[in-house]
């Protein structure tokens, strides 16, 4: 009797547009969570509904994205929450600490970094796109 074959790790469409724009998605959440925080104390929903905004639609997280974001950042001193009551409703309204504030703008330079090079990666691209295409190449 053979032993049952280990089943293979689900695989990775690299090539997937969706693969790569949750990707972004993911890592920039994070991100745009503490920006909309730095304009001012906001609750969760605002929070979500904010960041979809800011982002025209780009990032727009679920209440599953947004908590354990907004946990993970109370946890390290980047955000307090305090339970108030909005519009009738009784909410945790969450603000930047000073660290927050610092961390957001460490996670800025960061992004600004990586965008800069995503640019040049894309003119060197194209520049060599257009350079095979005058060639009459591929």
């Amino acid at each position: 009797m053979t032993a049952p074959r280990p089943l293979a790790p689900p695989r990775v469409d690299f090539a997937s547009r969706d693969y790569w724009a949750g990707t972004i998605k993911m890592g920039l959440s994070k991100f745009f969570i503490l920006r909309v925080l730095h304009d001012g104390p906001m609750h969760g929903y605002e929070v979500a509904r904010a960041v979809e905004h800011t982002t025209g639609g780009c990032c727009s997280p679920t209440e599953g994205t947004i908590y354990p974001v907004l946990r993970e950042f109370e946890a390290g001193g980047f955000v307090t929450a305090t339970e108030e009551v909005v519009q009738g409703r009784q909410r945790r309204v969450y603000a930047l600490t000073d660290a927050g504030r610092a961390a957001f703008r460490v996670a800025l330079r960061a992004w600004m970094d990586a965008t800069a090079a995503l640019q040049d990666t894309g003119r060197a691209f194209a520049a060599a796109d257009r350079a095979k295409t005058a060639k009459g190449c591929c």
